[in-house]
């Protein structure tokens, strides 16, 4: 049954709401969903029904293709000066315990290791260090950029782009202007956690802020660069946070044009302060993919971060609008294995994750960092 019948036969069964069989018709009819639909798919929604939704989506946009790229990571530090109540990954400043901090040496080293290999895209986020400023990163980007120019650069979260120009007085305008002048090409989505200021006071008070996050990733996109958006579900916000969370997205790529993908990104309690929450269940992980599909209508993509969720729940959400793997991955990247997720050497051959997409009965597509495809794999098996 074709994802289009599924939905019609779903809007015949008496034991869906009308209001529910009323998303769905907008959704067939190509329909923006209101934030008060997205409620309701929240409060009502079964996972059946959501997946329904969520794939025709996916299957209108891209078929059966789902993307991955080959890039590493880079983690110049988890030493921060800030200190967000969810994080497992971060050590203060004053308390280096277990703290690392690499020197651009160090980094170039990292870079190095991958010469003669076909990775196309460099991700560099961590910490907030006081020493690791804005000079010091423009020198390390241009010094990748020497050694290998066809890498793509995508650096550095709103948080970290936000202490940096405050500290070198620059406005947000001058100093992404400054960072790119020195190669760095689109930013991660990382820092958004969820907007609201009553959650965002109550998990992370120190740091940028809703509005200067949304401000600065509009910047990048007014300079021509790309980003991600994310969104941190399943710890102390409701519903309602999250849809003012993506509905505040939506307005802007309304506007900007300027995301590549959508990444919801799971709450992980180990060795944080936070730790007494109970993560989220599995269901409703594949509600907050799904209706993010539904609702995010404007962003092409929607990536599930397979270190952050574990790759087998990642190849399920392949059924639930998600068509985005992120990458490889090499094994430096710590953030979430450090907040307890399954993946604790997050990474995968080229062939490990196209198997992993085939075994979903999907396609896998490598991918650059903004979506021009690279290479279409076939099953040799097949």
């Amino acid at each position: 049954m074709s994802s289009i019948e599924t939905i019609q036969s779903l809007l015949t069964q008496d034991s869906i709401s009308q209001d529910l069989k009323n998303i769905a018709q907008k959704v067939l009819n190509h329909e923006r969903i209101s934030t008060d639909d997205a409620l309701t798919l929240y409060q009502q929604g079964e996972i059946g029904f959501l997946g329904a939704l969520a794939n025709f989506i996916r299957e209108e946009k891209f078929g059966d293709k789902t993307f991955f790229n080959r890039n590493f990571h880079i983690e110049p530090t988890n030493v921060c000066v800030f200190s967000c109540a969810f994080c497992s990954y971060s050590r203060m400043y004053k308390n280096k315990e277990e703290g690392w901090e690499l020197s651009a040496d160090q980094m170039m080293h990292i870079v190095k290791k991958y010469d003669g290999q076909p990775v196309t895209e460099v991700h560099i986020v961590g910490g907030v260090h006081p020493k690791m400023d804005l000079d010091f990163f423009c020198d390390l980007i241009r010094q990748i950029k020497a050694h290998r120019p066809d890498l793509h650069i995508k650096g550095f979260t709103a948080v970290e782009l936000d202490y940096m120009f405050r500290k070198a007085k620059l406005s947000r305008e001058e100093g992404m202007a400054k960072l790119k002048e020195a190669g760095l090409q689109s930013l991660p989505g990382g820092g958004a956690e969820i907007f609201s200021p009553e959650v965002r006071t109550k998990i992370c008070e120190d740091k940028v802020d809703g509005e200067g996050w949304l401000d600065i990733h509009k910047t990048a996109h007014q300079l021509g660069m790309h980003s991600n958006a994310t969104m941190l579900y399943g710890h102390i916000e409701s519903y309602e946070h999250r849809i003012d969370h993506m509905n505040q997205l939506r307005a802007m790529q309304d506007e900007t044009k300027g995301f590549n993908c959508f990444i919801p990104l799971k709450f992980r309690n180990q060795d944080n302060d936070m730790s007494d929450i109970a993560e989220s269940s599995i269901i409703e992980d594949i509600k907050a993919y799904a209706i993010a599909r539904i609702f995010m209508d404007n962003f092409p993509h929607l990536k599930a971060y397979w270190p952050m969720l574990g790759r087998n729940n990642a190849q399920l959400m392949l059924n639930f609008g998600v068509d985005d793997l992120d990458g490889t991955i090499d094994d430096s990247t710590k953030i979430y294995s450090m907040a307890g997720s399954e993946e604790q050497t997050p990474a995968m051959s080229t062939e490990q994750i196209c198997d992993l997409i085939y075994d979903a009965n999907r396609i896998p597509v490598e991918r650059d960092t903004v979506y021009n495809e690279i290479n279409i794999f076939q099953r040799e098996d097949a």
